[in-house]
């Protein structure tokens, strides 16, 4: 008798139950991996750092020059009203910020370089989504970033800047940093995507980083600037990197947005960066 009517009904009650708890299980893999294929491919570029370290060290005469020399003579002139706050504590976070422009805004050459060495194919016939590919060398571009602060830090802290080294303001400067990077390198990989040649690709590059740079509120504030390029700051994700650091890694350090404001616009635009150069992704290779 157990094996009646009642048999078959217990076996549609277990299918029933176990197809919801299956389109779960579907649904917190899909997360899952994106975020371990995200990790697979910073790993990657990781263990290419660590693999060319003189690279993070010559990166780090630029910052050195801008903070001994121009912010030793702008600061000794007077010439930049920066309130209350010293010029050269002023200037700190934005040379810091500047450094994460120049490292990441030329990260997509690394793409051209893979699809001439037949790399970037073995990338997109992978499971892993364009997406997480993206993402993956986007956050690499921020652990490059992070060598640079630590070189600023310590160039800041010996020339007297008053840095804050509190374990929450650490770990904003942190993310700033991450973000930051990460939004200029897929903006790098976008262009990649478009120009396919290394040529074309540094001539845009080097054209894009300068006015990125001055259009912001690295090197004086926004205040003294002509009115046109204060709405050009406006729209600048260097200007709202630079207003976090400048809060997070001075003592007393205040925000001109809103710390909420300025991670808003860095992670909304890494977003929909993302967003785009993952589905231009393919067409480096054709």
């Amino acid at each position: 008798m157990s094996n009646g009517p009642g048999a078959p009904h217990g076996a549609s009650a277990e299918r029933q139950f176990s197809y919801p708890v299956q389109a779960a299980l579907r649904r917190l893999a899909v997360p899952l991996l994106f975020a371990q294929d995200t990790a697979t491919i910073v790993d990657v570029e990781i263990r290419k750092l660590r693999h060319d370290p003189v690279e993070l060290l010559t990166r780090a005469v630029q910052p050195v020059l801008w903070l001994l020399v121009f912010g030793k003579v702008i600061a000794h002139a007077r010439a930049i009203p920066t309130g209350d706050l010293p010029y050269l504590d002023f200037l700190a976070p934005g040379i810091l910020a500047q450094s994460t422009l120049f490292v990441a805004i030329f990260y997509g050459i690394a793409v051209i370089w893979e699809r001439d060495l037949g790399v970037l194919n073995k990338f997109l016939v992978s499971p892993a989504s364009r997406a997480s590919l993206v993402l993956g060398k986007a956050l690499s571009a921020g652990v490059r970033a992070l060598a640079q602060a630590a070189i600023v830090y310590l160039i800041a802290a010996a020339l007297g800047v008053n840095l804050a080294f509190a374990p929450a303001p650490l770990a904003g400067v942190v993310v700033a940093l991450v973000l930051g990077a990460a939004v200029f390198a897929t903006f790098s990989l976008i262009i990649a995507c478009l120009v396919k040649t290394r040529e074309r690709f540094m001539g845009i590059g080097q054209i894009l980083t300068m006015p990125l740079f001055f259009a912001s509120n690295a090197i004086y504030p926004i205040a003294i600037m002509p009115t046109a390029l204060q709405w050009l700051a406006k729209a600048n994700p260097l200007t709202y990197q630079t207003d976090i650091l400048r809060t997070l890694m001075l003592q007393g350090g205040t925000s001109a947005f809103g710390l909420p404001l300025d991670f808003a616009v860095l992670t909304g635009t890494l977003l929909v960066l993302v967003a785009v150069a993952a589905h231009l992704y393919p067409r480096v290779v054709l």
